[in-house]
């Protein structure tokens, strides 16, 4: 089975009527479901009004105006704005934007919009298209085991800069201090302070 249709297959111990609510419960989170069903729902008045005929008291009252094929072809595409939203929803910005102008352009073209009814759902149906965003992917087993195993085992400095480890191998991590030479007791057994005027003396005589 592809991963495709794998939420559109049923699944096992379920039941007809549950498989169908799975898939529409996805189907709805998937995409601005709300904001389309209401410009699809704006667009229903907008071009019934002018061709509508109406009875009153045995008498047909018909509103057809020279303002009906823009009314129809506002209802149209407010209807095909709002299957857009549905099944495409990378464009739903451009389809909440004309939504809402074609609301708006509707009141002096299409009797109020629609006597009032499709202004309220045509400026919600745009805004709620314009608001919406998808669901942040949720991360695959597969990603927050690489996560946790990467957060415990951390790269080692040599591994990222070549030269650090021949470096380390040449030169040692403290370099040993210098030995302290010892003084050298003198031969005739007298201390080192006696023997430094006799020293001082000859050399004196030999300037002389």
């Amino acid at each position: 089975m592809s991963s495709a249709l794998a939420e559109f297959r049923p699944a096992e111990h379920e039941n007809p009527a549950q498989w169908v609510r799975r898939v529409f419960r996805n189907f709805r989170r998937s995409r601005p479901f709300y904001g389309g069903l209401l410009a699809m729902i704006a667009g229903v008045p907008i071009m019934y009004f002018p061709y509508a005929k109406l009875a009153l008291n045995g008498m047909t009252v018909t509103m057809a105006t020279t303002a009906g094929a823009g009314s129809l072809i506002i209802g149209v595409l407010l209807i095909v704005l709002g299957l857009t939203a549905w099944f495409q929803p990378a464009v739903r910005f451009f389809a909440g934007i004309a939504t809402t102008l074609l609301t708006l352009i509707s009141i002096p073209v299409s009797n109020l919009s629609g006597f009032g009814m499709a202004l309220l759902p045509g400026l919600i149906g745009g805004g709620l298209m314009l608001s919406w965003a998808p669901n942040p992917a949720a991360p695959t087993t597969e990603a927050v085991a690489a996560g946790a195993g990467g957060a415990r085992t951390l790269p080692s400095t040599a591994s990222e800069e070549p030269g650090t480890a021949e470096f380390a191998a040449e030169e040692p991590a403290t370099a040993p201090l210098p030995a302290v030479p010892a003084q050298a007791a003198p031969a005739d057994g007298g201390t080192a302070g006696a023997g430094a005027p006799s020293q001082h003396t000859g050399d004196q005589k030999e300037a002389r």
